[in-house]
């Protein structure tokens, strides 16, 4: 009997299998996301963070206090420069004359930057010659150089990204509260405009097109965000 078909189960033995492939679900939270905006969303507890510190705030409703923001000049001072080196330095070592050139036409939006604090530190007495950098500026410029000189260009991307897409999300936000006029509008003013935002689309291009996903380049991401909240954090201790 073993041999035999019975005829009622005749025509369920010509029928073939149906065979459903199960296909992996892919690690990434964000898997149809380019990495500049997956490493963005995955460290957005940080931006939201900066955003809501009273550093910001103060400077977004105009109370914060001078001494605060003067001290504040003269480390972002130190720290731009300390970023358009590391601008170079990726310049220098970058695969393609196409990256080469975007890196280069980013050191330029920094000396554009740095410009705007040369005025700023007229307006409130700052030396910036004298500025000597404290210990969360050091710790970020630290980061930022050793990863230039000691990682490939993606990673220098990676690595500098958190500071232009989190500058261009502050700026927009503060922007959209539509405060009066106030003696930090200008701060606002660039940082919300249509000339800031396409550099940190430039460099995020930059990471799409030069680096990987991995946890390498996810951490630097973090500590590049985690480096911008002690920095505002390291003003707002400043004695009035």
């Amino acid at each position: 009997m073993c041999g035999v078909l019975l005829p009622s189960l005749r025509a369920y033995a010509v029928r073939p299998y149906r065979v459903t492939l199960y296909l992996p679900i892919p690690s990434s939270p964000y898997p149809l996301m380019p990495l500049s905006q997956t490493l963005w969303h995955a460290n957005h507890d940080l931006a939201t963070a900066c955003l809501n510190h009273p550093f910001v705030q103060g400077l977004g409703n105009g109370s914060l206090p001078v001494e605060k923001f003067a001290y504040y000049v003269g480390q972002d001072a130190f720290f731009l420069e300390a970023f358009a080196r590391a601008y170079s330095i990726a310049a220098a070592k970058a695969p393609t004359w196409e990256a080469f050139q975007v890196f280069h036409q980013l050191a330029d939006g920094v000396l554009d930057e740095l410009n705007l604090h040369g005025s700023y530190a007229q307006e409130w007495g700052v030396d910036l010659a004298t500025a000597v950098p404290g210990a969360a500026t050091r710790r970020y410029t630290d980061f930022l150089l050793s990863t230039a000189w000691g990682r490939s260009p993606g990673a220098t991307a990676v690595a500098m990204a958190p500071c232009m897409r989190l500058y261009a999300f502050l700026g927009q936000s503060l922007a959209q509260l539509k405060h009066p006029t106030h003696r930090y509008s200008a701060w606002i003013d660039t940082y919300s405009s249509d000339q800031f935002e396409p550099l940190a689309a430039q460099l995020e291009a930059l990471v799409d097109a030069q680096a990987a996903d991995a946890p390498s380049n996810q951490a630097a991401y973090r500590y590049g965000m985690d480096c911008e909240l002690a920095f505002f954090e390291a003003a707002w201790q400043v004695a009035t």
